[in-house]
């Protein structure tokens, strides 16, 4: 028995380092490549093109049901996750992970979940730490988890977060890394058929929508004192040693980053929008205050009320101009430890 499935996630930087991936693996690769790209729900992508013509193997993109086949590239589509299910592909539009749909965790989650030791995760270059908990999961099924060195990415957010949640992942680039997973499918390893745990199944089968796994009462984790940002839904907290992820009831789910800055840009919404009250306050005031012949303590305090909403106004806006603790997302450093 051979590994015979790579599951690839990038986002930031990503197009170059699967470009240099493809080319490097060679015209008799025995496994599927399956990658996963962040990219805008709504965006034509032209990856499966790109890939196509950068190396040896066939690139396509993905298609509900087609079974995985060695040698052949697949590129998730946009709005779709990407997920393997009994030897085949399933494009599911269950709820976005870390914000995205496609998203990296689903499908490192579904190789892990099904093919345990014959799967091998890569994280590539790209902002944040999606991937980092899925990669996680492939390295304890008994997958390999091997990662870009994050010296030579474009974006080191992914690769990083990715060592912090699997510190024995092997780490390359260029023709290494290409080098290391033509190795690592080609050894002859013992598929030990050994039962995934139930969190596990439950979170392989959210993205493809499985009514098994969203009409369910129970969730992993515990309950966080937290909302999720995509539908203000109830959170858990699910803490897997070097990982801390959250997932709300309906199955969206988020890396602490990501959460991170989606409450950053709720908190930035919710500042232009107190901004906007205060001006339409202020110009009410104004308008009052010019009607004709008004009392002269009636000007005087529509007058001194728009002042004051202006000012409030002013004040908000210079937060957005220089942000303070609690405004803006705060990460450990590059190579830090998790705690």
């Amino acid at each position: 028995m051979r590994r015979n499935v790579v599951a690839v996630g990038a986002s930031a930087g990503g197009v170059e380092a699967l470009r240099g991936l493809v080319r490097e693996l060679p015209a008799d690769f025995g496994a599927t490549l399956l990658v996963v790209l962040h990219m805008p729900t709504s965006a034509f992508s032209a990856l499966p093109w790109i890939l196509d013509r950068a190396g040896t193997l066939p690139a396509m993109a993905a298609e509900d049901g087609m079974p995985l086949k060695p040698g052949l590239v697949v590129v998730a589509p946009p709005d779709r996750h990407l997920i393997v299910r009994d030897g085949h592909i399933v494009l599911g539009r269950g709820p976005k992970e870390n914000g995205h749909r496609p998203a990296i965790d689903p499908l490192f989650r579904s190789v892990a979940r099904w093919l345990g030791p014959r799967a091998v995760g890569v994280v590539l270059s790209g902002t944040l730490d999606d991937g980092a908990a899925g990669l996680a999961n492939i390295k304890e099924r008994g997958g390999v988890a091997l990662v870009q060195d994050p010296e030579t990415a474009l974006y080191a957010g992914m690769p990083s977060a990715a060592l912090r949640a699997v510190p024995d992942a092997r780490t390359a680039s260029g023709p290494h890394l290409a080098q290391l997973i033509a190795e690592f499918c080609m050894e002859e390893i013992e598929d030990e058929p050994r039962q995934p745990d139930d969190a596990l199944v439950l979170e392989a089968e959210i993205p493809g929508l499985e009514e098994m796994a969203l009409a369910g009462g129970e969730r992993p984790g515990r309950p966080a004192a937290m909302t999720c940002p995509d539908c203000n839904g109830a959170m858990f907290e699910i803490d897997d040693g070097n990982v801390i992820r959250y997932r709300c009831r309906v199955g969206h789910a988020w890396s602490p980053q990501s959460l991170l800055i989606q409450q950053v840009e709720a908190a930035e919404a919710a500042l232009w929008a107190a901004i906007r009250s205060l001006q339409e306050k202020a110009a009410l005031h104004r308008n009052l205050a010019g009607r004709p012949k008004p009392a002269m303590l009636a000007q005087q305090y529509h007058e001194e009320r728009a002042e004051e909403a202006e000012a409030s106004a002013a004040v908000l806006r210079d937060l957005l101009r220089h942000p303070i603790a609690g405004i803006e997302p705060a990460f450990p450093p590059e190579g830090a430890q998790a705690g």
